[in-house]
């Protein structure tokens, strides 16, 4: 079977349905610090499970134009936006093995991308 062909613009579309997705994370984070079932509990826990209900939606849209292996091998840019996010967000200190993980992930992503076209 061949592989499809992605565009600049997929990756695009790709790569802000992994930031949304990662954001789900942050709500997440967010929920933890909250009283257990509280009002704000609650909601940053909606909020994040209605992220990942479209971000569902959103992964099937984007699988009918890439390729699976393609779509999949970008998911682990997750951990770089969380990584990004919980340093502005919550002030975490970005240290040099996230630095050297991270790149590890761009040349994954860069390898499988670039073979599949």
């Amino acid at each position: 079977m061949k592989e499809k062909k992605i565009t600049i613009g997929q990756i695009l579309i790709l790569q802000i349905a992994i930031f949304f997705y990662s954001l789900s994370g942050v709500f997440n984070k967010m929920a933890a610090l909250e009283s257990f079932m509280s009002f704000e509990f609650i909601l940053y826990f909606g909020i994040s499970l209605a992220i990942l209900g479209i971000y569902a939606i959103v992964w099937q849209m984007i699988l009918k134009h890439v390729s699976l292996s393609t779509a999949y091998s970008n998911r682990p840019v997750s951990m770089i936006w969380g990584i990004i996010m919980g340093s502005l967000i919550f002030h975490e200190q970005i240290t040099l093995p996230m630095i050297i993980g991270s790149a590890i992930i761009m040349v994954g992503v860069y390898t499988v991308v670039t073979s599949n076209g």
